[in-house]
């Protein structure tokens, strides 16, 4: 993978590695780089930011001597971004032969994979959707619950529990089984009521679970049926602690006049929308994403996810957030601190995660990456550092080499490779 240039690694000699625990030493983030343009040191201690300075202003403090030091010269920090649209029971599952795979031990395998790969993006924290009922019963469920475990310190991983009926006889097992799935340790309800006969039913549903459990909401939906998303939009509003739909392809199918009223309508119900600029993550006819300047513009809270990650909906899906943050630039025209806001700021809110800035008193949930602007961060981000808790977690790094060449020597262009390429 291809870098702009080369720097020291930035992994802290204190790192606890793999115990998924936190360390107790303070963390010094040196020279790093803010969207603002100034050069800081980030001191960091108790999972929060303690102080932001000029360059070399901070030190670990007397008390302190023991502090990791992470030089993030030529590294951009960034609060972190969220993952608010993952699948935990398919990830991964596309280079598998057959069926996918509802084995516990296969799905546990596979969704901490999963979650590891979108750290090491940038993600700390992960809502996993998961299919309950049916053939895999609560037994993939239990799974990505394990995986949430063995994860615990180095990313939160929470899950979606999706029955597929809650309608009629059929519905009456996946009713059960939804709130057998919520005292197993599912901390959001959700589901496609666009699958169910009777698409409002469901919703009702869905609804009166989580008023029960005091649970958000994350409904999939294409959004192609205005009617149908015009009555979910009365029932879910003033919800707390809130709802969620996506990916909400079909709105941006629908006559320019009809989405924005229905964009409104979210808006004035409170309704956050998850768009997937990678790709959805149900069948190829449904393909595209929301309409998401259309969105913003009435006041929806938009966030963006990567959806199906290597499974049969898109067996290319990369999960990595700054990606989805460069296609809503580059494809849908938003700025790049709106289009990373989508990946970080409004993804955590959606997931009900506290606000992140890189100033004291806020959660030390960072990714760094390198370069010195956010748009060529969103263009070219290789290399990255990711902060979980106040602990470094995971670091990417690449170099990229040329051979030598009349045209670099005379203009005076970086180099990065000490060696000769053959």
């Amino acid at each position: 993978m291809p870098d702009s240039q080369s720097q020291p690694s930035p992994w802290p000699p204190h790192s606890s590695g793999s115990s998924g625990q936190p360390d107790a030493a303070p963390l010094l983030l040196c020279g790093a780089r803010l969207t603002d343009g100034r050069t800081v040191d980030v001191r960091v201690g108790g999972g929060r930011i303690e102080a932001v300075g000029t360059a070399g202003s901070l030190t670990p403090g007397p008390a302190r001597a023991s502090a990791a030091r992470v030089d993030l010269g030529g590294y951009l920090l960034l609060p972190a971004p969220a993952e608010p649209h993952a699948h935990g029971d398919t990830t991964l599952s596309a280079e598998h032969p057959g069926p996918v795979s509802y084995a516990p031990e296969d799905v546990q395998r596979r969704a901490t994979e999963a979650a590891l790969l979108q750290l090491g993006h940038g993600a700390t924290a992960v809502r996993a959707h998961v299919r309950v009922g049916d053939v895999q019963g609560l037994g993939a469920l239990g799974a990505v619950l394990q995986a949430r475990r063995s994860l615990r310190g180095l990313a939160e991983l929470t899950a979606v529990a999706m029955p597929r009926l809650l309608t009629g006889v059929a519905g009456a097992d996946g009713l059960a089984m939804l709130r057998d799935a919520l005292k197993m340790g599912a901390s959001v309800v959700g589901g496609c009521p666009d699958l169910d006969p009777d698409p409002t039913g469901y919703v009702e549903a869905v609804l009166e679970v989580a008023s029960e459990h005091g649970c958000p909401v994350d409904l999939h939906t294409d959004a192609g049926d205005p009617a149908r998303l015009s009555r979910l939009a009365a029932m879910a509003g003033g919800l707390r602690p809130g709802v969620t739909v996506g990916p909400c392809a079909g709105l941006a199918r629908l006559p320019g006049e009809a989405a924005a009223r229905l964009a409104e309508q979210l808006a004035a119900a409170g309704v956050a929308v998850v768009c997937l600029p990678q790709g959805g993550c149900g069948a190829a006819a449904r393909r595209g994403a929301a309409p998401v300047r259309l969105l913003r513009a009435a006041g929806v809270r938009v966030a963006a996810g990567s959806g199906a990650l290597r499974d049969v909906a898109n067996p290319v899906g990369r999960g990595d957030p700054l990606e989805a943050a460069y296609l809503l630039a580059s494809a849908h025209g938003l700025r790049p601190e709106d289009a990373y806001d989508a990946v970080s700021g409004s993804a955590r809110a959606v997931l009900g995660l506290p606000e992140v800035r890189v100033e004291a008193g806020f959660p030390a949930e960072l990714l760094a990456v390198r370069g010195d602007r956010l748009s060529g961060a969103l263009s070219l981000a290789y290399s990255r550092v990711v902060v979980h808790r106040g602990r470094v977690v995971a670091r990417t790094s690449a170099v990229r080499e040329y051979c030598n060449s009349a045209a670099a020597a005379e203009l005076g262009l970086p180099r990065q490779g000490r060696g000769e390429l053959s």
